[in-house]
């Protein structure tokens, strides 16, 4: 993982200039294993993340934005009595191992003053955050709990001693000599980024493949050198954030990466790098977890109208006979007195037809000719009749593809607020039954949060996620000479710029976010059209969110992370 000792090395080093000594002024617990520290340093006030997530797990300052549950957990509970109003006196890494250690002096419920630990573990599905009586480091409690039966080595729960997770005698890499590298490593085995794993503690794959790389040609005299540079780097804390993208994939270390052929982009900090890294990741992933149902539902609703239509399609081409039942029905008319009861076809002229050639009609020898006649009549009807009704129904399956199709998209970019919101209008659709606990009061109904973004020159530009926050913004929200934006015939989030007359800057800045909020959002060039409010109609009897426009002006702009990120308000 790119989170590795190095790295822990780098941010516990970053944190030290810029919060230690702050006083933690809140605690807030968001989610299930992201706990957020509010703390004023340098006369600034910062946050701090901390992360036990399965596979976000990470420490660093951020600048985003996150909504806190109505009643906080039990571990924030008891972490706001032991710390909040506390200060950082400093943080260390043990060893180079994934794990940071927050010294906090604080005061408990008589006023006598206590020392804490706080223990952030680093270490994937096994992350962990641990609070510790400072002075003889019994465990206060954890975010997770390990009891002797799920782990013989340490056990994590209150009154027990805390004990760091098992050693693996590697060599600090900060104190490797080239006598160390020459005596460890065997350059006759190969795979020699493995080696330098196995060898020297907080390495990762990514920092020894690197250290190959820069070796060139790797011998006894290139890879040492190479190895003793990147160290030296890290004990003299020249870091150089970078996010590089490579192969489809992006990577983040405290390093430039140049083994990694793709785009690379500097950070003037580890914290803004990790912000930009992990923008969306992690709450994409609680929200798949809470969405799955709503996922499957969507998609198995969009298959069921594809399906619909192909059936109505082939009862179209069926229908579509209809002239040639008129044209037996006709025919047979015409030839009455040459048939009898009990024949089983007919051949006869087809006089509408140049050369007048004999074709064969089917008949029900239980039926006179006349009775055959009027059948075929009879099938003419209902087939042309039934084409209308076929044609409405496909046009209405067709609109519950767009609809479902928006629905996949906004559940593409959603937050778990939008969530619910989704989930409402899927029940106020009847598409779902409400799910109303007995003895439950019926919700009231809640004005829809918009995200609220600024454009470089100042002006507000307020994002639907979802077809509730989108028909609160478009009918409520924006005034009639508000600029509106929407991806070009492609599902996407309504956008405003809540100005009669804003800068070409903010209308493609407004565009971008449009873009990136809309099923084109991994496109190269984006067609966005934009208009006034007054433009903007909603048709009666339409989905929730559905609006047809005119008098409109298009603009082509490139799906951006970057600029979101940047234009978002806290």
């Amino acid at each position: 993982m790119s989170f590795d000792g190095m790295f822990t090395y780098g941010m516990t080093h970053e944190l030290n200039e810029r919060i230690t000594g702050g006083r933690i002024t809140k605690i807030h617990q968001p989610f299930k294993h992201d706990v957020i520290f509010h703390i004023r340093a340098n006369g600034k006030n910062q946050k701090l993340l901390l992360s036990a997530h399965p596979s976000y797990s990470r420490v660093h300052l951020t600048n985003q934005t996150y909504e806190n549950p109505s009643e906080p957990p039990m571990f924030c509970m008891l972490l706001r009595k032991h710390i909040e109003g506390g200060f950082i006196e400093s943080i260390e890494q043990s060893g180079m191992d994934r794990i940071m250690i927050f010294h906090i002096k604080s005061r408990n419920e008589i006023g006598d003053e206590t020392v804490r630990k706080l223990y952030v573990e680093i270490m994937g599905r096994h992350s962990n955050i641990i609070l510790t009586d400072g002075l003889e480091n019994t465990i206060i409690d954890g975010l997770k709990h390990l009891s002797p039966s799920v782990n013989s080595y340490r056990t994590v729960l209150p009154g027990y001693d805390y004990k760091v997770p098992p050693a693996q005698n590697k060599m600090s890499p900060l104190e490797a000599t080239e006598d160390d590298i020459l005596r460890h490593l065997s350059f006759q085995e190969g795979k020699l980024d493995k080696q330098i794993v196995d060898t020297f503690s907080g390495v990762s794959p990514l920092f020894a493949k690197e250290a190959v790389f820069r070796a060139g040609l790797a011998n006894k005299v290139t890879l040492p050198k190479a190895l003793l540079d990147l160290f030296g780097t890290m004990k003299e804390c020249k870091f150089a954030p970078e996010l590089t993208t490579a192969n489809g994939k992006e990577y983040f270390y405290l390093l430039k990466l140049t083994h990694l052929k793709g785009d690379g982009r500097r950070f003037d900090s580890l914290s803004e790098l990790l912000d930009r890294f992990y923008f969306g990741k992690a709450e994409r992933d609680r929200v798949k977890q809470q969405a799955q149902d709503l996922e499957r539902f969507v998609a198995n609703e969009r298959k069921k109208n594809a399906n619909k239509i192909k059936k109505l399609e082939r009862t179209l081409q069926h229908s579509e006979n209809a002239k040639e039942y008129q044209l037996y029905g006709e025919l047979l008319t015409a030839n009455l007195f040459r048939l009898k009861k009990g024949d089983k076809e007919a051949e006869v002229t087809n006089y509408y037809e140049e050369e007048s050639p004999l074709i064969t009609i089917p008949l029900n020898p239980n039926k006179t000719p006349s009775e055959n006649a009027q059948a075929y009549f009879t099938k003419y009807q209902k087939a042309k009749n039934s084409v209308a009704v076929v044609k409405e129904q496909i046009s209405l399956a067709e609109k519950e593809i767009e609809y479902f199709d928006q629905l996949i998209q906004q559940l593409s970019s959603a937050s778990p607020r939008d969530i619910s919101e989704i989930r409402e209008e899927l029940v106020e659709g009847k598409y779902l039954r409400p799910k109303q606990q007995r003895g439950q009061k019926k919700q009231k109904q809640h004005t829809p949060v918009l995200e609220t973004y600024e454009s470089s020159t100042g002006l507000t530009i307020l994002v639907g996620k979802n077809n509730k926050q989108n028909e609160y913004l478009t009918t409520k929200a924006a005034a009639r000479d508000d600029i509106w934006l929407h991806t070009k015939d492609i599902p996407g989030s309504h956008v405003v710029i809540r100005n009669s007359d804003p800068d070409e800057q903010s209308i493609l800045e407004a565009a971008t976010i449009a873009a990136y909020f809309s099923k084109a959002k991994e496109s190269g060039s984006v067609p966005v059209d934009y208009t006034k409010i007054r433009h903007v109609k909603k048709p009666n009897g339409a989905k929730p969110g559905f609006v047809t426009y005119d008098s409109q002006h298009t603009v082509f702009v490139t799906p951006d992370a970057d600029v979101v990120i940047q234009l978002k308000k806290s």
